[in-house]
Protein backbone atom coordinates (compact mmCIF):
# COMPACT_ATOMS: atom_id res chain seq x y z
CA UNK A 1 0.00 0.00 0.00
CA UNK A 2 1.26 3.49 -0.34
CA UNK A 3 2.63 2.79 -3.92
CA UNK A 4 1.90 5.60 -6.82
CA UNK A 5 -0.40 3.36 -8.24
CA UNK A 6 -2.34 3.30 -5.02
CA UNK A 7 -2.46 7.58 -5.59
CA UNK A 8 -3.44 7.30 -8.89
CA UNK A 9 -6.53 5.46 -8.19
CA UNK A 10 -7.25 4.76 -4.00
CA UNK A 11 -8.22 1.15 -4.76
CA UNK A 12 -8.39 0.53 -0.92
CA UNK A 13 -10.91 3.55 -0.44
CA UNK A 14 -12.98 2.06 -3.02
CA UNK A 15 -13.41 -1.25 -1.32
CA UNK A 16 -14.19 0.42 2.52
CA UNK A 17 -16.86 2.65 0.46
CA UNK A 18 -18.44 -0.47 -0.44
CA UNK A 19 -18.25 -2.25 2.78
CA UNK A 20 -22.09 -1.86 3.19
CA UNK A 21 -22.67 -3.12 0.52
CA UNK A 22 -20.99 -6.31 0.75
CA UNK A 23 -21.94 -6.71 4.39
CA UNK A 24 -26.17 -6.34 3.25
CA UNK A 25 -25.66 -8.98 0.57
CA UNK A 26 -24.49 -11.43 2.78
CA UNK A 27 -26.87 -10.47 5.46
CA UNK A 28 -29.75 -10.43 2.51
CA UNK A 29 -28.79 -14.29 1.38
CA UNK A 30 -28.32 -15.60 4.73
CA UNK A 31 -32.06 -13.94 5.77
CA UNK A 32 -33.84 -15.38 2.90
CA UNK A 33 -32.51 -18.69 3.08
CA UNK A 34 -30.07 -19.00 0.01
CA UNK A 35 -27.31 -21.05 2.11
CA UNK A 36 -29.76 -23.17 3.98
CA UNK A 37 -31.38 -24.06 0.49
CA UNK A 38 -28.30 -24.84 -1.62
CA UNK A 39 -26.96 -26.68 1.48
CA UNK A 40 -30.15 -29.07 1.57
CA UNK A 41 -30.73 -29.83 -2.04
CA UNK A 42 -27.58 -31.37 -2.48
CA UNK A 43 -27.07 -30.18 -5.61
CA UNK A 44 -26.26 -26.76 -7.60
CA UNK A 45 -29.76 -24.99 -8.23
CA UNK A 46 -30.67 -21.94 -11.23
CA UNK A 47 -31.79 -18.70 -9.78
CA UNK A 48 -35.36 -19.26 -10.85
CA UNK A 49 -35.30 -22.58 -8.90
CA UNK A 50 -34.01 -20.45 -5.94
CA UNK A 51 -36.38 -17.51 -6.58
CA UNK A 52 -39.18 -20.05 -6.52
CA UNK A 53 -38.07 -21.93 -3.45
CA UNK A 54 -37.80 -18.76 -1.33
CA UNK A 55 -40.73 -16.99 -3.04
CA UNK A 56 -38.34 -13.89 -4.06
CA UNK A 57 -38.22 -11.79 -7.18
CA UNK A 58 -36.52 -14.11 -10.37
CA UNK A 59 -34.75 -10.73 -11.60
CA UNK A 60 -33.52 -9.62 -8.02
CA UNK A 61 -32.20 -13.42 -7.13
CA UNK A 62 -30.16 -13.51 -10.13
CA UNK A 63 -28.30 -10.08 -9.04
CA UNK A 64 -28.12 -11.18 -5.20
CA UNK A 65 -26.47 -14.70 -6.27
CA UNK A 66 -24.21 -12.85 -8.70
CA UNK A 67 -22.75 -10.60 -6.07
CA UNK A 68 -22.15 -14.16 -3.58
CA UNK A 69 -20.36 -15.39 -6.85
CA UNK A 70 -18.23 -12.21 -6.69
CA UNK A 71 -17.84 -12.09 -2.80
CA UNK A 72 -16.76 -15.95 -2.91
CA UNK A 73 -20.23 -17.29 -0.86
CA UNK A 74 -21.13 -18.85 -3.65
CA UNK A 75 -19.70 -20.45 -6.83
CA UNK A 76 -21.03 -20.93 -9.93
CA UNK A 77 -21.03 -22.68 -13.20
CA UNK A 78 -22.48 -22.60 -16.65
CA UNK A 79 -24.48 -25.41 -18.72
CA UNK A 80 -26.59 -25.72 -21.12
CA UNK A 81 -29.57 -25.17 -19.14
CA UNK A 82 -28.11 -22.17 -17.85
CA UNK A 83 -26.26 -20.53 -14.61
CA UNK A 84 -26.15 -23.64 -11.78
CA UNK A 85 -25.27 -21.76 -8.01
CA UNK A 86 -23.90 -23.85 -5.07
CA UNK A 87 -22.08 -22.96 -1.79
CA UNK A 88 -18.35 -22.16 -1.56
CA UNK A 89 -17.22 -24.24 1.54
CA UNK A 90 -17.23 -21.66 4.01
CA UNK A 91 -20.74 -20.93 3.60
CA UNK A 92 -21.58 -24.24 4.36
CA UNK A 93 -19.40 -24.04 7.23
CA UNK A 94 -20.51 -20.18 8.60
CA UNK A 95 -23.88 -18.99 6.71
CA UNK A 96 -26.25 -21.91 7.02
CA UNK A 97 -28.19 -22.41 10.21
CA UNK A 98 -27.28 -26.16 11.03
CA UNK A 99 -23.50 -25.92 10.99
CA UNK A 100 -21.96 -26.09 14.27
CA UNK A 101 -19.86 -23.41 14.02
CA UNK A 102 -23.10 -21.14 12.29
CA UNK A 103 -22.57 -17.42 12.43
CA UNK A 104 -26.15 -17.06 11.02
CA UNK A 105 -27.60 -15.56 14.47
CA UNK A 106 -24.80 -13.12 14.91
CA UNK A 107 -25.21 -11.81 10.84
CA UNK A 108 -29.48 -11.52 11.56
CA UNK A 109 -28.53 -9.13 15.17
CA UNK A 110 -26.24 -6.90 12.70
CA UNK A 111 -28.64 -6.72 9.73
CA UNK A 112 -31.77 -6.15 11.86
CA UNK A 113 -30.37 -3.99 14.90
CA UNK A 114 -26.55 -2.69 14.33
CA UNK A 115 -27.15 -1.88 10.68
CA UNK A 116 -30.48 0.41 11.46
CA UNK A 117 -28.78 2.35 13.94
CA UNK A 118 -25.21 3.01 12.47
CA UNK A 119 -27.48 4.41 9.65
CA UNK A 120 -27.91 7.61 11.66
CA UNK A 121 -23.78 7.78 12.77
CA UNK A 122 -23.65 10.64 10.52
CA UNK A 123 -26.21 12.93 12.70
CA UNK A 124 -24.82 11.39 16.19
CA UNK A 125 -21.54 13.58 14.51
CA UNK A 126 -22.66 16.04 12.96
CA UNK A 127 -26.01 17.73 10.40
CA UNK A 128 -24.87 18.52 7.21
CA UNK A 129 -27.75 19.40 4.52
CA UNK A 130 -28.11 16.47 2.33
CA UNK A 131 -28.24 17.32 -1.51
CA UNK A 132 -24.65 19.23 -0.96
CA UNK A 133 -23.10 16.05 0.39
CA UNK A 134 -24.61 14.30 -2.50
CA UNK A 135 -23.26 16.56 -5.02
CA UNK A 136 -19.99 16.92 -3.55
CA UNK A 137 -19.40 13.30 -3.05
CA UNK A 138 -20.48 12.80 -7.06
CA UNK A 139 -17.77 15.79 -7.68
CA UNK A 140 -14.96 13.71 -5.21
CA UNK A 141 -16.10 10.40 -8.12
CA UNK A 142 -15.16 12.45 -10.82
CA UNK A 143 -12.17 13.53 -9.53
CA UNK A 144 -10.65 10.47 -9.90
CA UNK A 145 -12.38 8.46 -12.32
CA UNK A 146 -13.35 11.60 -14.85
CA UNK A 147 -10.43 12.08 -16.95
CA UNK A 148 -10.40 8.28 -17.61
CA UNK A 149 -13.84 8.64 -19.35
CA UNK A 150 -13.47 11.72 -20.94
CA UNK A 151 -10.11 10.67 -22.51
CA UNK A 152 -11.39 7.45 -23.74
CA UNK A 153 -12.78 8.81 -26.85
CA UNK A 154 -11.22 11.87 -29.10
CA UNK A 155 -14.10 13.99 -28.02
CA UNK A 156 -11.86 17.43 -29.45
CA UNK A 157 -14.44 17.62 -32.45
CA UNK A 158 -17.21 18.26 -29.85
CA UNK A 159 -17.13 22.02 -29.07
CA UNK A 160 -20.65 22.35 -27.87
CA UNK A 161 -21.82 19.74 -25.08
CA UNK A 162 -24.65 18.97 -22.81
CA UNK A 163 -23.95 17.56 -19.29
CA UNK A 164 -27.76 16.34 -18.53
CA UNK A 165 -27.74 15.76 -14.79
CA UNK A 166 -24.68 17.48 -14.77
CA UNK A 167 -25.20 17.97 -10.83
CA UNK A 168 -22.23 19.78 -9.10
CA UNK A 169 -20.33 20.25 -12.49
CA UNK A 170 -16.82 18.41 -11.59
CA UNK A 171 -17.53 16.21 -15.30
CA UNK A 172 -17.56 19.24 -16.79
CA UNK A 173 -14.59 21.18 -15.20
CA UNK A 174 -12.81 17.98 -15.98
CA UNK A 175 -14.29 18.18 -19.37
CA UNK A 176 -13.47 22.18 -20.80
CA UNK A 177 -9.69 21.13 -18.66
CA UNK A 178 -8.91 18.40 -21.11
CA UNK A 179 -10.82 19.93 -24.15
CA UNK A 180 -10.17 23.35 -23.84
CA UNK A 181 -12.03 24.64 -27.16
CA UNK A 182 -15.48 23.30 -25.64
CA UNK A 183 -18.12 24.75 -23.33
CA UNK A 184 -20.12 22.56 -21.47
CA UNK A 185 -23.76 23.34 -20.35
CA UNK A 186 -24.82 21.33 -16.96
CA UNK A 187 -28.65 21.08 -17.39
CA UNK A 188 -30.03 19.96 -14.00
CA UNK A 189 -32.99 21.23 -11.62
CA UNK A 190 -33.52 24.40 -10.64
CA UNK A 191 -32.47 23.31 -7.09
CA UNK A 192 -29.16 21.55 -8.10
CA UNK A 193 -28.59 24.15 -10.38
CA UNK A 194 -28.67 27.09 -7.72
CA UNK A 195 -26.09 24.39 -5.16
CA UNK A 196 -23.41 24.15 -8.16
CA UNK A 197 -23.76 28.24 -8.38
CA UNK A 198 -23.20 28.91 -5.10
CA UNK A 199 -20.75 26.10 -3.73
CA UNK A 200 -18.66 24.07 -6.64
CA UNK A 201 -18.72 26.42 -9.85
CA UNK A 202 -16.83 29.50 -10.06
CA UNK A 203 -18.74 32.15 -12.00
CA UNK A 204 -15.43 33.20 -13.22
CA UNK A 205 -15.32 29.58 -15.36
CA UNK A 206 -16.27 30.45 -18.45
CA UNK A 207 -16.38 27.95 -20.52
CA UNK A 208 -19.68 26.32 -17.86
CA UNK A 209 -23.04 27.38 -18.32
CA UNK A 210 -26.45 26.16 -16.61
CA UNK A 211 -29.33 25.30 -18.12
CA UNK A 212 -32.51 24.92 -15.34
CA UNK A 213 -35.26 22.25 -16.30
CA UNK A 214 -36.36 18.42 -15.90
CA UNK A 215 -35.15 16.98 -19.33
CA UNK A 216 -37.22 14.08 -19.03
CA UNK A 217 -40.39 16.55 -18.95
CA UNK A 218 -38.64 19.31 -20.75
CA UNK A 219 -36.92 20.26 -23.86
CA UNK A 220 -33.22 19.57 -24.61
CA UNK A 221 -31.19 22.12 -26.74
CA UNK A 222 -29.75 21.01 -30.08
CA UNK A 223 -25.98 20.45 -28.98
CA UNK A 224 -22.81 18.27 -30.56
CA UNK A 225 -22.89 16.22 -27.79
CA UNK A 226 -24.45 15.02 -24.77
CA UNK A 227 -22.91 13.64 -21.78
CA UNK A 228 -25.04 11.16 -19.42
CA UNK A 229 -23.40 10.24 -16.79
CA UNK A 230 -24.32 7.74 -14.06
CA UNK A 231 -28.19 8.76 -15.66
CA UNK A 232 -28.99 5.68 -17.60
CA UNK A 233 -28.82 2.94 -14.52
CA UNK A 234 -31.23 5.03 -12.50
CA UNK A 235 -34.29 3.68 -14.94
CA UNK A 236 -36.34 0.86 -16.66
CA UNK A 237 -35.50 0.12 -20.52
CA UNK A 238 -38.69 2.22 -21.21
CA UNK A 239 -37.38 5.36 -19.68
CA UNK A 240 -34.02 4.75 -21.33
CA UNK A 241 -35.41 4.82 -24.78
CA UNK A 242 -37.41 7.69 -23.94
CA UNK A 243 -34.54 9.80 -22.67
CA UNK A 244 -32.25 8.86 -25.54
CA UNK A 245 -34.75 9.71 -28.33
CA UNK A 246 -34.89 12.63 -26.82
CA UNK A 247 -31.40 13.23 -26.93
CA UNK A 248 -31.68 11.74 -30.48
CA UNK A 249 -34.17 14.40 -31.79
CA UNK A 250 -31.95 17.38 -30.21
CA UNK A 251 -28.49 16.08 -31.16
CA UNK A 252 -26.85 17.86 -34.33
CA UNK A 253 -25.98 15.31 -37.33
CA UNK A 254 -22.85 13.75 -36.61
CA UNK A 255 -23.16 14.52 -33.05
CA UNK A 256 -23.40 12.07 -30.30
CA UNK A 257 -23.42 10.61 -27.11
CA UNK A 258 -21.41 9.61 -24.59
CA UNK A 259 -23.21 7.28 -21.70
CA UNK A 260 -20.74 7.20 -18.70
CA UNK A 261 -21.71 4.02 -16.46
CA UNK A 262 -20.32 0.97 -14.74
CA UNK A 263 -20.32 -1.46 -17.28
CA UNK A 264 -21.16 -5.58 -16.08
CA UNK A 265 -19.33 -7.97 -17.52
CA UNK A 266 -21.22 -9.43 -20.67
CA UNK A 267 -22.09 -12.90 -18.66
CA UNK A 268 -22.50 -10.56 -15.79
CA UNK A 269 -19.74 -12.33 -13.73
CA UNK A 270 -18.47 -9.14 -12.47
CA UNK A 271 -17.09 -6.75 -11.35
CA UNK A 272 -18.26 -7.31 -7.89
CA UNK A 273 -18.49 -3.67 -7.26
CA UNK A 274 -21.01 -3.21 -10.85
CA UNK A 275 -22.50 -6.61 -8.90
CA UNK A 276 -23.20 -4.28 -5.50
CA UNK A 277 -24.25 -1.42 -7.45
CA UNK A 278 -26.86 -3.28 -9.64
CA UNK A 279 -28.30 -4.58 -6.28
CA UNK A 280 -28.43 -0.90 -4.91
CA UNK A 281 -30.63 0.22 -7.91
CA UNK A 282 -33.17 -2.37 -7.10
CA UNK A 283 -33.30 -1.13 -3.44
CA UNK A 284 -32.83 2.79 -4.50
CA UNK A 285 -34.30 2.97 -7.97
CA UNK A 286 -36.24 1.34 -10.82
CA UNK A 287 -33.18 0.59 -12.66
CA UNK A 288 -29.95 -1.67 -12.68
CA UNK A 289 -26.27 -1.91 -14.17
CA UNK A 290 -25.98 -3.12 -17.70
CA UNK A 291 -23.55 -4.59 -19.76
CA UNK A 292 -21.91 -2.88 -23.10
CA UNK A 293 -24.55 -4.75 -24.77
CA UNK A 294 -27.43 -3.45 -23.18
CA UNK A 295 -26.47 0.02 -23.39
CA UNK A 296 -25.69 -0.78 -27.33
CA UNK A 297 -29.06 -1.93 -28.14
CA UNK A 298 -30.60 0.83 -25.93
CA UNK A 299 -28.28 3.32 -28.18
CA UNK A 300 -29.53 1.65 -31.42
CA UNK A 301 -33.00 1.77 -30.80
CA UNK A 302 -32.87 5.29 -30.10
CA UNK A 303 -31.25 5.57 -33.47
CA UNK A 304 -27.72 6.18 -32.38
CA UNK A 305 -24.69 4.17 -34.65
CA UNK A 306 -20.82 3.43 -34.69
CA UNK A 307 -21.28 2.88 -31.15
CA UNK A 308 -17.62 2.57 -29.06
CA UNK A 309 -17.09 0.94 -25.81
CA UNK A 310 -13.86 1.62 -23.52
CA UNK A 311 -13.67 -0.20 -20.19
CA UNK A 312 -11.27 2.11 -18.03
CA UNK A 313 -10.11 -0.26 -15.25
CA UNK A 314 -11.76 1.87 -12.61
CA UNK A 315 -15.32 2.25 -11.61
CA UNK A 316 -16.73 3.96 -14.67
CA UNK A 317 -16.33 2.46 -18.32
CA UNK A 318 -18.13 5.19 -21.71
CA UNK A 319 -19.88 3.92 -24.45
CA UNK A 320 -19.84 6.79 -27.30
CA UNK A 321 -22.85 6.29 -30.12
CA UNK A 322 -22.93 9.00 -32.60
CA UNK A 323 -25.33 10.40 -34.78
CA UNK A 324 -25.22 9.97 -38.54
Amino acid sequence: MGSTEDLDYPQIIVQYSNGFLISKVMFTACELGVFDLLLDSGKPLSSDAIAAHLGASTMGMERLLDACVGLKLLAVEMTQEGALYRNTEISNIYLTKSSTKSQYHIMMYYSNTVYLCWQYLSDAVRSDEEMLKFMAGQNSVWSICGRDVLAAFDLSPFTQIYDLGGGGGALAQECVSLYPNSTVTIYDLPKVVRVAKEQFVSPEERQITFHEGDFFNDSIPEAELYILSKILHDWDDDKCKQLLAKVYKACKPGGGVLLVESLLNEDKSGPVETQLYSLNMLVQTEGKERTAAEYSKLLEAAGFGVIQVKRTGKLYDAVLGRKL
